[in-house]
């Protein structure tokens, strides 16, 4: 009856709202169908409340929520929009619930217009203040190429076109501490600091460049200098780079189209429920996976379009980015080249777009000049390639400690099955049958203990969450399930075989998320395994859905309005057997280790109007019948290790130095400040590199002789050289011997 009710007012709304003029956009050369947006909002105005665990309602809050989102991907950076701007498009947020259901959507027309033009006015300002080539050095009148096309390193340039390259100032990088300017002449100077931020990173880059066909001429005995430049030369390349990157960066914001807005300003409608229920719009299959997936074919990493910026959400492992190290989760992405040409600014792109640019043949390289969580900048080459299959699976290896004892070691990727592959019978590979494989084959090699390796696995199928954390307990409850609707269901392993009874202890990182929250979890309120890590982990434990909009009109007169997108919505919670949930505090460990990365706004609380934390009532089990693990006396003798164990103390002085870099988020932009934070940057990687073989990946060309393995090492030896130099892994072994040590054993 509800479903009929909904059509019959589906039909009344398209019968009757008022029609929109199909007008053609001076900048635009389609006709957007303003009643299949209409039909939309009304559906995502009666289909999310309807299906969102929240219960959240289309009221005052809500929409406040939206138009928040909203302004945030219209402008997120604060280089267009003027403040009288926001506060005439500020009008609409309280009629946004009311022109879903109404059909009167109006809110995206005006925000495009209003950024249209504004964007028009500041491409102009860019031109003008980029046309002027003339490099000033200090003390000179103006620039004169020396004789002989020689590099010289003495002169020190004080002006290129406007810019004061060589004037000590600073810029706010933050858009949340800056608000939108008053007039245009304060937007003129916002750019200003901008653009010479742009041609003093280009510069650099270039010098970098210099440097090194100067040291690979002098190895090769090549006295013709023909190929190296003057510095002025080099800033006016640099001005030519950084004004034709912002030719294109203008001429692709200008292809904008007016359905893209809408498209956009539906998805902050979604996300104001929470930040994982979106609208995804129709298009290619294509982007339909980009938005599905978030993957990256060619490079091998989860993307999100966060506010105008391209974030990296996780690396998957065996990819070309996993294997060349350098590329993080919570790294965004500013630039992209292909190989042997110009950097293209993808700033306020599409992320189907940006995917484009990424991918191609295996075998050629991709450019990212990226934007670390700390303010820092990298630029990194990455040899496209297709994922190795077996680096995404589990597998294991023996630690061997000083001592002669013998720790196993499991590292799971992700939790993943091949539902496919089971289908008419056969035997699809899974993640839990991989990691009883290898727990049996640990078990005969005699080990003392059992490390699980959990950091950076994002989840996957519930199944195997489920039935891994079984191999270590009897039979019981493992996590809770509750849907929008309030019923309750509990997952439990059924299987009273134990695979492995020993000591046992689980690494996280706030990069753990959901169905390895679900196993960290389980583990611990058993009394199972002692966890180890961060101070959280991610905090994801809801579940999403994903609905066709078109099955929702399936009138034989609408149909021709069958291409209406999906929806992405959140129905599901996640609880502990204890009854806390796993969603915003994640999973706390019982030993915290210092964390490079412990800075990074990583995690549900950190993300706009994510669920809160809260508990239900505990199911009914039984603790692990072990020795109790005596958890304080184990946290207190890890403590008195990591202070003197030099490769973690390294991790927590570079920790606390990379905290205070992300909240001092005033940087330089002048040629002297820049400098020294690229080199303070390579500091930082060789200095960790040499106590965690992990990070020297990030070390580049430099440190490229810790990197490369014996000629006569096998694969697996390189990886357990990775696991024997893991400072993480170096302490659990610790930890593992205290255990046995406390039992008795």
């Amino acid at each position: 009856m509800k479903k009929i009710l909904f059509l019959l007012l589906a039909t009344a709304l398209l019968c009757t709202a008022g029609v929109v003029p199909d007008d053609l956009r001076a900048n635009e050369a389609e006709q957007i169908d303003q009643k299949r947006n209409r039909l939309i909002g009304y559906i995502l105005s009666r289909q999310l409340p309807a299906m969102h665990f929240s219960d959240k309602l289309f009221d005052a809050e809500l929409d406040r929520a939206a138009f928040h989102l909203y302004i945030k991907q219209l402008d997120f950076q604060k280089r267009f929009l003027l403040s009288a701007d926001v506060r005439q498009l500020e009008a609409f947020a309280p009629y946004i619930s009311e022109s879903l259901t109404s059909g009167r959507i109006t809110l995206p027309d005006t925000g495009y217009d209003i950024l249209f033009e504004r964007v028009t006015q500041v491409e102009k300002m860019v031109e003008e203040m980029l046309a002027a080539e003339q490099v000033e050095p200090e003390g000179a009148a103006a620039f004169v190429p020396r004789p002989g096309n020689r590099p010289t390193d003495e002169e020190e340039v004080r002006r290129v076109g406007i810019f004061m390259v060589a004037q000590e100032e600073l810029h706010e990088t933050d858009p949340e501490k800056l608000g939108f300017v008053e007039n245009m002449a304060e937007l003129r100077e916002r750019w200003r600091m901008i653009l010479q931020s742009q041609i003093i990173s280009q510069y650099l880059d270039l010098r970098a460049d210099q440097e090194s066909k100067r040291e690979n001429q002098e190895e090769a005995g090549d006295s013709d200098k023909a190929l190296l430049h003057t510095n002025g030369e080099l800033w006016q390349e640099a001005l030519v780079k950084v004004r034709k990157r912002n030719r294109s960066f203008f001429q692709r914001l200008r292809q904008e189209t007016l359905q893209d807005h809408y498209d956009r300003f539906f998805n902050s409608v979604a996300r104001a429920f929470d930040p994982h229920t979106n609208y995804i719009p129709p298009a290619s299959k294509e982007q339909f996976d980009i938005n599905m997936r978030g993957s990256l074919e060619g490079i091998g990493a989860l993307l999100r379009e966060d506010d105008g910026l391209i974030k990296v959400i996780r690396i998957i492992p065996g990819s070309a980015s996993a294997l060349q190290g350098r590329l993080k989760a919570e790294d965004i992405i500013l630039q992209v080249a292909q190989q042997g040409e110009e950097p293209v600014d993808i700033t306020d792109m599409r992320l189907r777009d940006a995917v484009r640019l990424i991918r191609g043949p295996k075998g050629e390289a991709v450019s990212l000049t990226i934007q670390k969580p700390d303010g820092t900048t990298d630029t990194i080459s990455i040899i496209r390639d297709v994922v190795q299959i077996e680096e995404t699976f589990v597998k294991s290896t023996v630690y061997q400690s000083a001592d002669g004892r013998r720790t196993g070691y499991i590292h799971i990727p992700s939790f993943y099955r091949d539902f496919e592959g089971t289908r008419g019978g056969a035997q699809g590979r899974n993640s839990t049958d991989d990691t009883r494989r290898e727990v049996l084959r640990l078990r005969e090699e005699n080990v003392d203990g059992i490390i699980l390796d959990l950091r950076d696995d994002g989840g996957g199928a519930l199944v195997d969450a489920v039935d891994i954390t079984g191999l270590f307990i009897d039979s019981g409850p493992v996590v809770q399930v509750l849907n929008s609707f309030g019923e309750r269901r509990v997952l439990e392993d059924t299987d009273t075989t134990v695979a492995y009874d020993g000591p046992l202890v689980v690494l996280v990182n706030k990069f753990s998320a959901s169905a390895s929250e679900i196993v960290a979890a389980a583990l611990q309120d058993y009394g199972r395994a002692v966890i180890v890590g961060g101070r959280h982990t991610h905090g994801k434990g809801t579940v999403q859905t994903i609905i066709d909009l078109n099955e929702n009109v399936p009138l034989l007169h609408l149909r021709k309005y069958d291409d209406l997108g999906a929806l992405k919505v959140m129905i599901q919670k996640f609880y502990r057997v204890n009854g806390s949930s796993t969603q915003y505090k994640g999973v706390e460990p019982d030993i915290v280790l210092p964390d490079l990365f412990e800075h990074l706004k990583a995690g549900e609380r950190y993300l706009d109007y994510s669920l809160p934390w809260d508990a239900i009532d505990p199911v009914e089990f039984t603790p692990w019948d072990g020795t109790p693990l005596d958890v304080d006396r184990l946290r207190r003798q890890s403590l008195a290790r990591v202070a003197e164990d030099e490769g973690l103390q390294a991790i927590l002085e570079e920790s606390l130095k990379a905290e205070q870099r992300s909240a001092d988020t005033r940087v330089a932009i002048d040629l002297g400040g820049m400098r020294e934070k690229r080199e303070e940057a390579r500091q930082v990687r060789e200095k960790i590199g040499n106590h965690y073989r992990k990070y020297r990946e990030e070390g580049g060309d430099e440190l490229e002789e810790f990197l490369e393995p014996e000629e006569d090492d096998d694969p697996g030896q390189a990886w357990l050289k990775n696991v024997q130099e893991d400072p993480y892994v170096r302490e659990a072994v610790r930890i593992i011997g205290d255990i046995i040590a406390l039992s008795g054993r």
